[in-house]
């Protein structure tokens, strides 16, 4: 059982990024998925997740309207959009896959499987 993350990188104030989140050893579209991130000397912060229908989503305050969560069961990868980057965004981005009841409440992070992350740097 696998989350793989992949397509941080360098980018400029303003541009866009996807990240993408293989999973493999399990089936994605019975699992809820979430992306969070951890900045430099800041503890770790929920960004988006979303329930495994799709039909429940949450967004952090700071990406709504600029990050889009999203799924493809068929190639059982989930992605992170993230637009009009900011230099505030840098971080490692960790993604997972837990139960649906993680959308019970905001704050939830108990997530079962976690991937290993992937930097993000915004430059100004």
């Amino acid at each position: 059982v696998q989350l793989q993350a992949s397509g941080g990188g360098l980018v400029q104030a303003g541009g866009s990024l996807r990240l993408s989140c293989a999973a493999s050893g399990f089936g994605l579209e019975y699992y809820a998925i979430g992306w969070f991130r951890q900045a430099p000397g800041k503890e770790r912060e929920g960004v988006s997740k979303a329930n495994s229908s799709g039909g429940k989503t949450y967004y952090a305050d700071s990406v709504k309207g600029r990050f889009t969560v999203s799924r493809d069961n068929a190639k059982n990868t989930f992605y992170l959009q993230m637009n009009s980057l900011k230099p505030e965004d840098t971080a490692v981005y960790f993604c997972a896959a837990g139960g649906d009841l993680v959308l019970t409440d905001p704050n939830r992070d108990d997530f079962t499987y976690w991937g290993q992350g992937t930097l993000v740097t915004v430059s100004s």
